[in-house]
């Protein structure tokens, strides 16, 4: 290979990893835009966090723990290690690495930007009455530990890979990931102050600031462009535009496809729906962005707007109380997108299909039950909610003293 094309590689790649890190930034206005002005700082703190202790931990073992190699702990692709911390290897500089796609650091920081979000997920879901500290000890398991032994079951070469289960930018190995331990801590959390009434039926907490939460949305499309287009792992011409197109194509059909069937449902245009369905449509397209042709893509879009507006529904009346429609978007959808893998496509089957089912109960079962396991202990311990007055009063004067507008305060309780 050429230094020039591996050089164009390399910047791609930097590329798609500095739009994969912008799309904190629309987690971030996601999330306060649909809840209340009183927990804005609290929220903002918690996915800054992310960010800084994400790449920490990917740094001191994470990385190594999803790439471990030939360092098997329990064979078959279950678990390896490689060691702590990370260093080059010998050739991790020249085309000799990863086909010539980019270079060994490139690898680390891009694969370190995915680790992050799936903490960021679970952020969302439980916004508005988590301990911070709580969920600051939950993040470091979470992130340290589940989201790299997931991932080595897939793109780190384990026993999912061996299968053939297929997910090219995270439908279960990310989205699916965050989105399990989303539901699980909903759950033994239990839902705010104020969600359901008397009788469980559930009322409306109107998010603060929907302009902020919409621009969030148009800035996870735009990051997704380094999500999905990052995963073909160089600037190969014909795939990443491919999947730039698909990922919209879908993006568009989600959102069309939930605002309209909500409006059939409810006979109003929700722009929340609207949002999320946008989202859902970039969660689905995920798993199989490389192998889907345009109409492929619409009709993946499309389901996936409206599971977004059945899930919401379904978690409500579970009695479930998710603040931005976390599990809605990132579990559910990311469920159907594996599976659309096996249903559309290149490698449409069958026997994909059974095997992508395979492999998201696989994920689902882990993650279930290793969030419930850290998310219990630490409700034991340290106790997982803020106390009634405190969620009352708004975590950002509870948590942290101050207020996300200084010279506006309005009454949100």
């Amino acid at each position: 290979m050429d230094t020039g094309l591996f050089t164009a590689n390399n910047i791609w790649m930097m590329l798609c990893t500095a739009l994969v890190f912008f799309m904190h930034l629309g987690f971030s206005f996601l999330e306060i835009g649909l809840t209340r002005q009183k927990n804005t700082i609290n929220i903002l703190f918690k996915n800054v966090f992310i960010i800084c202790v994400g790449l920490l931990l990917y740094c001191l073992g994470g990385f190594n723990l999803m790439y471990p190699g030939e360092f098997n702990i329990i064979g078959d692709g279950v678990l390896g290690f490689a060691g702590f911390g990370i260093a080059a290897p010998e050739l991790g500089m020249t085309p000799e690495y990863a086909d010539g796609g980019y270079t060994w650091w490139t690898d680390f920081l891009f694969q370190g930007m995915f680790a992050a979000t799936a903490a960021t997920i679970v952020s969302g879901a439980v916004a508005e009455r988590i301990k911070l500290t709580s969920f600051m000890v939950f993040t470091l398991v979470y992130v340290g530990l589940v989201y790299p032994i997931v991932g080595a079951w897939k793109w780190g070469g384990g026993f999912l890979d061996s299968m053939g289960f297929y997910d090219f930018a995270g439908s279960t190995l990310v989205h699916g990931v965050g989105g399990w331990a989303a539901l699980v801590a909903i759950w033994l959390l239990g839902a705010r102050i104020g969600k359901f009434d008397e009788n469980g039926n559930p009322k409306v907490i109107q998010g603060h600031n929907i302009p902020l939460a919409t621009a969030g949305v148009l800035i996870l499309w735009l990051g997704w462009f380094g999500f999905n287009g990052g995963s073909v792992l160089s600037a190969d011409p014909e795939l990443t535009s491919l999947t730039l197109v698909t990922t919209c194509l879908a993006a568009a059909a989600g959102g069309v496809g939930a605002f309209s069937f909500s409006q059939i449902l409810y006979k109003n245009f929700d722009l929340t729906m609207f949002l999320n369905g946008i989202l859902g449509g970039l969660v689905g397209i995920t798993a199989g962005a490389d192998l889907m042709g345009p109409t492929d893509a619409i009709l993946i879009g499309i389901v996936a707007g409206i599971i977004i507006v059945l899930a919401v529904a379904m978690v409500d009346k579970l009695k479930l109380d998710d603040p931005v429609g976390a599990v809605a978007v990132h579990l559910i959808c990311g469920i159907w997108g594996t599976l659309a893998v096996g249903i559309f496509g290149a490698k449409a089957s069958v026997e994909q299909f059974l095997i992508q089912l395979s492999g998201v109960a696989i994920v689902g079962a882990f993650c279930l039950i290793a969030s419930f396991i850290i998310l219990s202990i630490i409700k034991k311990t340290m106790g997982l909610r803020v106390s009634e007055k405190e969620e009352i009063e708004g975590l950002d004067e509870a948590e942290h003293g101050m207020s996300a507008y200084a010279d506006f305060r309005m009454n949100d309780h």
